[in-house]
């Protein structure tokens, strides 16, 4: 579960350069629900998954993952709470490592790392068996530098590793957008298959409103720091992308950017 009470956070605070990007942002995630966040460019979803990731912390407020209290944790004190893919493939892995080797890492996330003899022949055969379903070959190439692996090898990759230890939060940052579009469908139906079979509770920030309203069951829009709209249920599921572009522009004239409507 996930839950933010009144958070800021305020930039170049003091400064003729002062970005309000989050302004008193409140809403919940309950256990293994799946949103999606859409918002025209600086609306503050990245901000906020920030926030939420530990990368800064919020002027004011408070967040909560599990009931706890992180607002002032330390991101690498949150790892273990908090799994996150990027849009950037080469984000999220160690080109230089191979791909058991940034497995074995992630199994770990946000544990003790002791110096072991790596990775061991049962590891290494749960990993063959946790790369096999993808049907991208991974599984025979655990030896491989990840830096030889293609775009959609590694962020699938990455994706695995993200959710390897079960994270409490899976964050997901337009992981998709940097890739070919039935590499992304690829993608998106691990992400699917994952947050479903794992129930994890998952924020996934996207561009495209088909994706947004296709994807997940509950759909956040996000304007100037603050969440101005929040469907699901049998609205979402009857709600079409014109609909939603003109409930937007009823909140702000001029808000869908022609890469929100077109995407």
């Amino acid at each position: 579960m996930l839950k933010l009470q009144a958070v800021s956070k305020v930039f170049n605070q003091g400064t003729p350069y002062a970005v309000q990007a989050i302004s008193g942002l409140s809403f919940e995630a309950g256990a293994g629900e799946f949103i999606t966040l859409i918002g025209s460019n600086g609306a503050g979803k990245s901000t906020m998954l920030n926030l939420i990731a530990g990368l800064f912390y919020p002027d004011r407020g408070r967040v909560e993952i599990d009931g706890r209290d992180v607002t002032n944790l330390a991101e690498h004190r949150r790892a273990a709470l908090v799994g996150r893919v990027f849009q950037d493939p080469l984000l999220g892995t160690a080109s230089q490592m191979t791909v058991e080797q940034n497995l074995a890492l992630a199994s770990v996330r946000g544990g003790r790392r002791g110096l072991g003899p790596g990775v061991g022949r049962k590891q290494r055969a749960d990993f063959r068996d946790l790369l096999a379903p993808l049907g991208l070959g991974l599984e025979q190439r655990l030896a491989t530098s990840v830096g030889l692996l293609s775009g959609g090898q590694r962020q699938a990759l990455t994706l695995l590793m993200a959710t390897m230890a079960r994270p409490a939060v899976l964050l997901l940052d337009e992981h998709t957008a940097a890739l070919d579009p039935l590499t992304s469908q690829r993608i998106n139906e691990l992400t699917v298959k994952l947050v479903a079979e794992l129930g994890l509770t998952t924020l996934m920030v996207t561009h495209n409103m088909n994706m947004a309203l296709a994807m997940g069951s509950r759909t956040l829009m996000m304007h100037q720091g603050q969440v101005l709209m929040d469907i699901s249920g049998p609205q979402r599921a009857t709600t079409t992308v014109p609909q939603l572009i003109e409930r937007f522009n009823a909140y702000k004239q001029g808000l869908v950017s022609d890469r929100m409507a077109l995407g």
